[in-house]
């Protein structure tokens, strides 16, 4: 498997669908990627040479691009910050629910997990 910016991406798939295992480079960026390079859209990651990896990660870093790491670095920051300034979506993030003005009275599902349903309890005869 190649490494590139710390990632394994998978030697089997092609290499635009391989380029978007890695945080930070979606359909787009890969593309344009392998049009830069000059690479065969259709080779696979596997039969990359050391040359044509390090011009992929030229491209990378000659586009300013932030990835992996650094990108997930500014993700939380920014949620930190709205957190701390006690915004609206901050509070929405530390509370778990949705943040950008959806229901919560029926669906929401995916924000706040599974059904807690409180189950009715038989007093005991005495």
């Amino acid at each position: 498997m190649p490494r590139l910016l710390g990632v394994e991406i998978p030697a089997k798939k092609k290499i635009a669908f391989s380029l978007r295992y890695i945080y930070g480079i979606g359909p787009q960026r890969a593309d344009l990627i392998v049009k830069e390079v000059g690479i065969d859209p259709d080779l696979r990651a596997q039969d990359l040479s050391e040359e044509q990896l390090n011009k992929i990660l030229h491209v990378i870093t000659d586009h300013k691009w932030i990835v992996e790491g650094d990108l997930r670095r500014d993700h939380t920051a920014n949620l930190k910050r709205l957190q701390a300034i006690n915004c609206y979506r901050g509070v929405r993030h530390r509370r778990s629910l949705p943040v950008r003005g959806q229901r919560t009275s029926t669906n929401a599902r995916t924000r706040k997990g599974p059904r807690k349903t409180v189950g009715v309890t038989k007093a005991k005869e005495v």
